[in-house]
């Protein structure tokens, strides 16, 4: 499976990096992909021109069908309880820094009690746009939402970019409990584990984990310059990490044959 890429900014002055990050869960990916379509919808919600507005309809239709499967907002609360009290038990011990434990720990406590307000049926006034349904609807057939297909839809387009932010954000908040949660809680497994420095023999690093161990991400992290990129495979037990060397789209990348200095989180 190919691994998520972003960009990083090392703490080292002028050091640029790119993380690679890979989901070992079928929870991780979901939330991961919701993250994934909920910054795009931020910042394309920002800017005043049709093809964004589009962008952020795209964007939230997706979301919706992420969040209409199963109980993801059952598993988003769960992972908030899970968390708030991993934290809780930091509190006994001295070395902690107690005002931002508890600034996290007040953050997870908020965003479970926003997400029992919203409630169960959250996602209803959503469903019961027409608007959006006829969107999402043509949305399937390709090139589906031009003008003489949706006529309604390239008439809001055209409307002021208040007028339609209006509508954008009334339709944010219904889907931002959730999915603020989800940034939050990525945010802190993330942040949970450390990065090591590993080298990878003629291009591979296989790696076993302890029984013991929790493993819920990968984060491979090279010079933002390099020519490689990890193509990373495995579950919860054991994974493995292949470098491939890229040279350019018409040429097939390949396993570099050389040791690759990188860094890992397991998170």
């Amino acid at each position: 499976m190919a691994a998520i890429a972003s960009n990083a900014q090392h703490s080292a002055p002028g050091r640029r990096l790119a993380e690679y990050e890979q989901p070992l869960s079928e929870r991780m990916r979901t939330f991961m992909r919701l993250e994934f379509l909920y910054r795009q919808l931020l910042y394309n919600v920002e800017h005043d021109v049709d093809w964004a507005t589009r962008a952020v309809i795209s964007s939230l239709l997706d979301a919706m069908a992420i969040l209409m499967r199963g109980d993801i907002r059952g598993d988003v609360h769960k992972e908030l309880g899970s968390q708030i009290c991993q934290l809780e038990r930091y509190k006994s011990q001295p070395a902690v820094d107690s005002k931002r434990l508890d600034t996290l720990i007040g953050n997870l406590v908020m965003g479970r009690t926003e997400i029992d307000t919203a409630g169960t049926n959250f996602l209803q006034p959503l469903k019961d746009s027409e608007f959006l349904s006829a969107i999402k609807h043509r949305s399937a057939i390709p090139g589906g939402t031009c003008e003489f297909d949706l006529p309604e839809y390239s008439h809001w387009l055209r409307q002021p970019f208040s007028r339609r932010q209006k509508d954008l954000l009334k339709w944010l908040e219904i889907i931002r409990p959730v999915c603020d949660a989800v940034v939050e809680l990525l945010w802190l497994i993330r942040e949970s584990a450390q990065t090591d420095e590993r080298v990878a023999i003629n291009g591979m690093y296989q790696h076993r984990m302890q029984k013991s161990t929790s493993c819920r991400l990968l984060r491979v992290t090279l010079p933002r310059d390099c020519t490689l990129y990890p193509e990373i495979s495995g579950s919860q037990h054991r994974f493995t990490i292949r470098f491939l060397e890229w040279s350019s789209i018409e040429s097939r990348a390949v396993q570099t044959g050389h040791d690759v200095k990188f860094q890992l989180s397991v998170c």
